[in-house]
């Protein structure tokens, strides 16, 4: 199973776990199950997977809970699910770090197609040759997926990355949430572009000094959001 990324799949509900599993495991992924919070946290701990599905409802421990443990311990890319009118729960799981969600019910089909949206961007191949990044205070190096402000590593996610290398590597371009969705994402806005809002919020609060006056990342009112060196 060597090269094979492992994911780990928390969800209480048998026939959605299992359909999920038949899904990835299709797919070419190593699967790890979870029925409760409290065993997702012990897999997560003791096989340190390639990225995580969780599921916002969960006994024993929730799934914000547990994205939280997660993101205390580790920067894997973790997939929200969550079912259809639980907005304020999909926002708050965006804040503590999730880099993306699909809302219930969904296809699995759909769901594959964003974990090899997230492992690919994570991976970095997005086809183009990537070149290191000097702006101000600011260092991003796409060959360590690493940014640092005065030489300190800065504590990004994946996503988070990702979205400050594609904006940083347009300087001045103004891009819409669409097209960042598109783009760093890897899929059109299916989902509501309110993603975008939070990562950008998320990303503020670590690269810039005062994230209400941001220097690097600002908003373009109307339009969209662009990278100022």
């Amino acid at each position: 199973m060597d090269g094979v990324t492992s994911i780990l799949v928390v969800e209480d509900e048998p026939i959605v776990r299992d359909v999920v599993t038949r899904y990835l495991v299709k797919a070419g992924y190593r699967t790890l199950v979870a029925a409760d919070g409290m065993e997702g946290q012990r897999l997560f701990a003791n096989e340190s997977p390639g990225l995580v599905i969780l599921d916002v409802m969960l006994p024993q421990v929730d799934g914000l809970d547990v994205c939280r443990w997660i993101r205390e311990r580790s920067q894997v890319p973790i997939i929200m699910l969550t079912a259809r009118g639980e907005e304020a729960d999909r926002i708050v799981g965006l804040e503590l770090g999730a880099d993306d969600y699909v809302t219930k019910p969904f296809s699995p089909r759909e769901l594959v197609a964003r974990v090899k949206a997230v492992l690919r961007r994570g991976g970095g191949d997005d086809g183009r040759a990537k070149r290191r990044i000097t702006a101000g205070d600011l260092e991003i190096d796409p060959s360590t997926r690493e940014a640092l402000r005065d030489g300190e590593p800065l504590p990004l996610t994946a996503r988070e990355f990702d979205l400050l290398y594609f904006l940083a590597s347009h300087p001045r371009n103004v891009f819409t949430r669409d097209q960042i969705m598109d783009r760093v994402w890897g899929y059109q806005a299916a989902t509501d572009t309110g993603t975008v809002t939070v990562h950008v919020r998320r990303l503020r609060e670590k690269v810039e000094r005062d994230p209400s006056h941001p220097a690097h990342v600002e908003t373009v009112w109307g339009v969209g959001y662009r990278f100022v060196p």
